[in-house]
């Protein structure tokens, strides 16, 4: 079982998307266990205040060291085996690759920072990886830590209903998926290619990979390049 810890100082910002869909199935047939932690409650001062001004000036302020810390050495507590990573716009740029990567761990601790950051001991201490969704900047980490958690938990063994989908998903093999059809057969005049309807499963087969690599060529130039690299190395 993969157990997943996040540190948050929004913590509802979690509990409905995990009481939903592919998670709340993850969690039910105990292929993941989440625990969410209100940062607040690993203060040390009677208000709960977590940030604090940053030394030199500047504007907005820093979460302190001090509750990240406390949060962290309590939850590892039982099992120092723990990955500990950090939502930011400085991290390597999250994909499938990764997510493939980190649903291979036992245990993960995420890490949501807000305002304008957190100190930098936490990054020199105790931080093993940082992740990035994108080159954009969110308010904080709750989103980013959901879909890298969405991400993870669907490629956990036995969580999706038919994990053969995993196998013809976007970005296996540098790929973008192929089109999907379903009934009726004729919609509006719009028809559903014939070979899907031929029983011919090689036919099928070779019909959706062609798809899959003309809609990577016209869509996602740098993922057909890597595809054709990945190929020619094959040979």
């Amino acid at each position: 079982m993969l157990r997943i810890d996040v540190i948050t100082i929004f913590p509802e910002i979690f509990k409905a998307v995990v009481k939903e869909s592919i998670i709340k199935r993850a969690q039910e047939k105990k292929k993941v266990l989440i625990n969410i932690h209100d940062l607040r409650d690993y203060t040390l001062n009677r208000h709960k205040k977590v940030d604090d001004r940053p030394f030199g000036g500047g504007p907005g302020m820093v979460i302190s060291p001090i509750p990240i810390f406390k949060a962290i050495k309590k939850i590892k507590a039982r099992s120092k085996v723990a990955k500990v990573i950090l939502l930011t716009p400085q991290g390597e740029k999250f994909n499938q690759k990764k997510a493939q990567l980190l649903s291979t761990e036992k245990r993960l601790i995420f890490v949501c920072p807000h305002y304008e950051g957190i100190d930098e001991r936490v990054r020199q201490e105790l931080v093993d990886e940082e992740i990035s969704i994108g080159d954009y900047i969110l308010t904080g980490g709750e989103l980013p830590a959901l879909i890298v958690m969405d991400s993870v938990i669907r490629l956990l063994s036995g969580v999706l209903g038919d994990e053969d989908s995993i196998k013809s998903e976007s970005f296996e093999g540098n790929l973008l998926e192929y089109p999907h059809y379903t009934r009726p057969a004729n919609f509006k005049g719009l028809n559903v290619p014939k070979v899907l309807l031929s029983g011919d499963h090689k036919k099928i087969e070779s019909w959706r990979k062609q798809r899959a690599i003309t809609r990577t060529r016209n869509k996602r130039v740098d993922l057909y390049n890597k595809y054709l690299k990945d190929n020619k190395n094959k040979k």
